[in-house]
């Protein structure tokens, strides 16, 4: 007689950012995200999302044009938003810092990838090129501890970009822009983002708890509409074995086992947890009838 094991499996893969990647979650999907207000005055051209949470006000919806996206105030989109731009944010300030600048014009200098940090606040005057040296894996995270400033007209550019380049400034309080600024990256500011007139801001403005300031300006991230998948699973699998229980070798009926895979964003590394049960629930012997029957059949 051929005994029967039913071996149930629910795979669980959760998908999780290389090492060292900085991911915005919900917010990915925002070029202009505040918390209190979003204010606009003048013909900004926004693409991407424009929200608002937990404050409710965004005023200036037109005369801006959003070019693509959506504009959500207070909703459960923003909230999350919010929430894992807070994620974001604590995450990029915690990261080891490579080259101190406390002091240092960012304004002519061009860097390589890194983790470039001032303890207080942060100035552009002029010219900074950040260059990628044509890695797939290079990024720039710029932590600061007080305001991010930059004068009339200074520049932003990025050189030998590849493909994604992750470009981050984490600021401590509030970051301004200053007139005719052309600026690359994603401003994850604590307390609020003034973009000036006609600044031309190729990332996005995140502001975690003020609130986000336009005038007659661009914004346009680079990303996606839809926020990225962080977890797929699939549903129970049933699996017949022909064969006893490694206990009992006179067992039949029903056992259980199940895995995941869980991979862990904070150490790039995955982790796996199993466990085993020996009890069925009534649900899962009804599921699993009509395999008994089969196989029942076959012997």
């Amino acid at each position: 007689m051929k005994r029967l094991v039913l071996l149930s499996l629910t795979v669980v893969t959760f998908i999780a950012p290389a090492f060292g990647a900085v991911t915005l979650g919900m917010a990915e999907t925002f070029a202009v995200l505040g918390a209190s207000t979003v204010t606009n005055t003048g013909v900004t051209q926004i693409k991407g999302n424009v929200g608002v949470s937990p404050g409710t006000a965004i005023v200036g919806f037109p005369p801006a044009i959003l070019q693509t996206g959506t504009i959500h105030s207070a909703d459960a989109v923003a909230l999350e938003a919010q929430a894992d731009l807070t994620k974001a944010y604590n995450y990029a300030a915690a990261m080891p810092c490579d080259f101190q600048m406390t002091g240092e014009d960012l304004g002519g200098l061009t860097l390589a990838p890194g983790v470039y940090c001032f303890d207080t606040s942060a100035q552009l005057t002029g010219a900074l090129v950040l260059d990628f040296q044509n890695g797939s894996n290079g990024s720039f995270i710029f932590q600061i501890g007080s305001t991010l400033t930059t004068a009339s007209a200074s520049t932003v550019s990025l050189a030998n970009c590849r493909q994604h380049c992750l470009v981050i400034w984490q600021v401590g309080s509030s970051a301004t822009l200053g007139t005719s600024t052309k600026f690359s990256g994603d401003i994850m500011a604590k307390a609020s983002i003034t973009l000036n007139t006609d600044v031309n801001l190729c990332g996005r403005a995140l502001a975690l708890t003020g609130a986000v300031t336009m005038d007659t300006d661009v914004v346009f991230f680079m990303g996606t509409l839809t926020p990225p998948a962080l977890a797929m699973a699939t549903d129970d699998g049933l699996t017949v074995l022909p064969a006893p229980n490694y206990i009992d070798r006179d067992a039949t009926g029903a056992g259980g086992a199940g895995f995941a895979f869980i991979a862990d964003a904070d150490r790039g590394r995955e982790s796996q947890k199993s466990r085993k049960t020996g009890d069925r629930s009534q649900e899962s012997v009804d599921r699993s009838r009509e395999l008994r029957r089969a196989a029942s059949r076959a012997a």
